[in-house]
Parts: structure tokens; sequence; C-alpha cells
């Protein structure tokens, strides 16, 4: 797809990865006054109304808005985890369909990925359990939009494609600790237990469950190669092709923040799923795209980031 002449539409583009996404179109050479970005206050993606709307704003849709958490945010409200990514997703596929949108491009989630999935994840195991428990209503959400997209490719050759990135950081994370991810979860606690002289962080579950993580800038070059080249219905992870254990994560923040004190782990709480890995070639065999920031780099980026803007966040 040529993006020459397009308009586009980036639900979640105020987010953390819907900035870099916007801009990663202009550096495509999307002007500004062509990418059109629904804040939350004032679209309410939920509604068919309001989607209908925003459907008739673009030529092509990347859909990123998302009500997302870690572990703790997915146990204690899996219900609207479930409810909100689903009808948003829904509701914006059809309008779109409805609108003669050129293009759909859904972002997913790794966490549509069975509990036990043999590692590297490779897209064709996706449907081979169910998901971890912790997050299920999250990734099976997502995962029903892949099916939609399929179906609506079948039925009406609508253009719709679905990208299942890996867990994402870097500056401008979530830093709240009711609703971030472990990355900046992790940089958030030494952090202020270094300031503080605490003489131990505590982290949730034993900390041999494996990760994989891709920096946020990364993420947002695979999703707009995408939408420029992949037509194709099959799912596609985005990921860095790393594994790492939440043991060894910490350890690294911990070193990298500076922190002189105790690592405890508190065993009561669950680990979420035991291993996450992807295989990532359909990725850069389809269209090119390949994780370039070194994990160690993006993580110092993400902490100067924190550290620098802590008192406003």
């Amino acid at each position: 797809m040529a993006f020459a002449g397009k308009k586009f539409v980036v639900t979640g583009g105020a987010g953390f990865l819907g900035g870099f996404v916007t801009t990663e179109l202009k550096k495509m050479g999307v002007p500004e006054k062509s990418i059109f970005v629904p804040r939350s206050k004032d679209y309410d993606l939920r509604e068919r109304k309001v989607c209908e709307e925003v459907s008739q704003k673009g030529d092509v849709i990347i859909h990123l808005a998302a009500k997302v958490g870690g572990i703790g945010f997915n146990r204690e409200k899996p219900g609207e985890l479930f409810y909100d990514n689903l009808v948003m997703g829904a509701e914006m596929m059809e309008a779109a369909r409805r609108a003669g949108v050129e293009k759909f491009v859904g972002v997913a989630t790794i966490c549509s990925y069975p509990k036990f999935t043999p590692v590297p994840f490779k897209e064709e195991d996706l449907w081979s359990g169910y998901p971890e428990e912790t997050n299920a209503p999250y990734g099976l959400a997502k995962k029903m939009l892949l099916v939609q997209a399929e179906a609506y490719r079948q039925q009406y050759g609508f253009d719709a494609i679905t990208l299942l990135p890996v867990n994402l950081y870097g500056p401008g994370d979530n830093f709240d600790p009711t609703s971030s991810h472990v990355i900046p979860a992790l940089i958030k606690k030494f952090y202020e237990a270094k300031k503080t002289d605490a003489e131990a962080v505590e982290v949730w579950g034993t900390g041999n469950a494996t990760r994989e993580f891709l920096y946020v800038e990364d993420a947002a070059k695979g999703i707009v190669l995408a939408a420029e080249r992949y037509e194709k219905p099959d799912p596609v992870n985005l990921g860095s092709g790393m594994e790492i254990s939440i043991k060894n994560l910490a350890s690294l923040i911990s070193s990298l923040i500076r922190y002189k004190g105790e690592i405890r782990w508190d065993a009561t709480k669950p680990d979420g799923q035991p291993r996450r890995m992807l295989d990532v070639s359909r990725a850069e065999n389809e269209f090119g795209f390949r994780a370039r920031t070194d994990f160690k780099t993006g993580l110092k980026k993400t902490i100067d980031w924190y550290v620098a803007h802590q008192r406003s966040i």
C-alpha cells in the first residue's frame, strides 16, 4: 500500500505505543493533518455510533486502543478487560468495513497464546490450548478480533490484518503501580527503594517465569511496515526473539539503577505464563521487520526517561 494521499486513523494514538506509531507514520511521509487520533475522553469506542464517526476519517485504521495492565490488574478486572477490548475492536472493525476503509490493522496481544505453548511461539500454535488464566479474558477478547478479521476477509474481501506484539517497554511507558507491566513496575520499585535506602524490594512470583520484550520504537516500525506491506489473513508475531527470566530482569534493572539492597520473591503471588518467546521469522519474511534495539540499551533509555520525568507522572 502506498501511503501517499492516504488518511490514517490511529485509535489509541495518544497512548504509549500510539505516540511512536504516529511519529513513524510521519517519518514515512504522512503529514500530521492526515493522521486522526480519537482521544478516549471524546470518543468512546465501545459505542457503535462513535466508531462509525471515527471510521469516516481515514482510509487506513490502525487499531491500538485497548484496556491493558499487569497481572494484578488482570486479576482485579477480568470482566472489563474482556468486554472493553472485545467491543472496541469488534465495533471499530465493523464500522470500518461499512465505511469502505481500505485497510484495518488490528494490534492484538501475546496473551492470546495458550498457557503451555512450545517455545518459541509460532503463530500456528495460537489455537492449541487455553491462555494463562490470569490474562485469559483479555487474551481471548483480542483473539476473537483475529477471527473477525479472517471472517470479514473471507465474506467481504476486507483487508484486515492482525499483529501479535510481545510485551513492550520504553520511554513514556505506564508507571502507575496499579496497572503497569513488569518493566515499568520494577523500575519504579527499584528507583523508589534506592531513594529511600530500603533494605529490600519485594517482587511478585518466583522469578522463574521468562518473558520477551520489544522496545516500543521497534514495535511502531513493525506496525507501520505491516500496514504498508502485509495483506494476508495469517496473524504475525512482532517481537525481538530474546528471552529473559523475571529473576534476571530484576537483577539487571537493580544493577542499572545501582540499587544495593536485597530482592525478595513473594512466591504466593502468580508468575503468569511460564515462558514467553516468539518465533519472529514470519514478520521478517513477509514485511522485512527485525527488532534493532539492544535490550540493555533500551532498558537504560527507559530508566533515564523515568528518572527525568518521575515527578510529573
